[in-house]
């Protein structure tokens, strides 16, 4: 499966929160989310609309890795 290319950051939050990530703090344009899931993992998410690709990716393969899951299964999960 494809990165998606029209992601905002609203929308990644909110997918994110299907895997317990709620968002502790906001400073500008980042905000902060925050998972016990698996031990404690912090990300910091653009509110940009929509967000580059490279970013993206940056991410979804932190939170894979934190998740102990592949990319294309956490696509899979999110989308």
């Amino acid at each position: 499966m494809r990165v998606p290319r029209d992601l905002t950051g609203r929308d990644l939050i909110k997918a994110l929160g299907k895997l317990g990530y709620a968002v502790t703090r906001q400073s500008g344009s980042h905000i902060r989310l925050t998972t016990s899931k698996n031990g404690t993992h912090h990300i910091t998410v653009p509110d940009h609309r929509p967000i580059k690709v490279g970013t993206l990716s940056g991410i979804l393969s932190d939170v894979a890795a934190h998740h102990q899951m592949t990319r294309e299964d956490l696509l899979t999960l999110l989308f």
